[in-house]
């Protein structure tokens, strides 16, 4: 795997003053063809909405039925589109080796949408995101502050 540190193709910081311009972004980029195997790091305080904004994404994305954070779980697995979709939550983690000893790298190397919010719980294991996105709660209890950064020309795709 390369390392999770790679330069920052790209940047945009915006805001979303409520649920409801996280949903309209979450469909904006749910509408990208670059997004079917792309991977995304979700980072951010707990209540930041990292869980929200991976809702409505996947909504947009056509997913029926409820959506379930992955707190417990460590990995939900959907499927839209014909594409295979992985939810993951690296919270609960104490040790990176948790990752290699759940075999997610099969699931990272194969094709599909990968999620991860926490993933710095993984250490240096997981790939490079293609995209990261930094939620943090705004002085307003329902605004975002919303950082994304594209790490590779996939993530400057999605940047877009």
């Amino acid at each position: 795997m390369l390392s999770r540190h790679a330069p920052i193709l790209g940047s945009r910081r915006f805001t979303w003053l409520d649920e409801a311009a996280c949903e309209v972004h979450a469909r904006a980029l749910a509408g990208q063809n670059a997004l079917a195997d792309a991977f995304i790091e979700l980072q951010g305080p707990l209540g930041a909405g990292k869980t929200t904004f991976v809702r409505h994404l996947l909504l947009a994305m056509g997913v029926a039925g409820r959506i379930k954070s992955p707190t417990y779980a460590v990995l939900e697995s959907y499927e839209a589109q014909g594409h295979a979709i992985s939810h993951f939550d690296f919270y609960r983690f104490n040790d990176p080796r948790e990752w290699l000893d759940a075999g997610f790298r099969e699931i990272f190397t194969a094709p599909g949408l990968k999620l991860a919010e926490w993933p710095d719980k993984a250490g240096d294991l997981l790939p490079v995101a293609d995209l990261c996105l930094h939620i943090e709660p705004g002085e307003d209890g329902d605004q975002r502050q919303v950082l994304a950064e594209a790490r590779t020309p996939r993530g400057l795709e999605l940047l877009a």
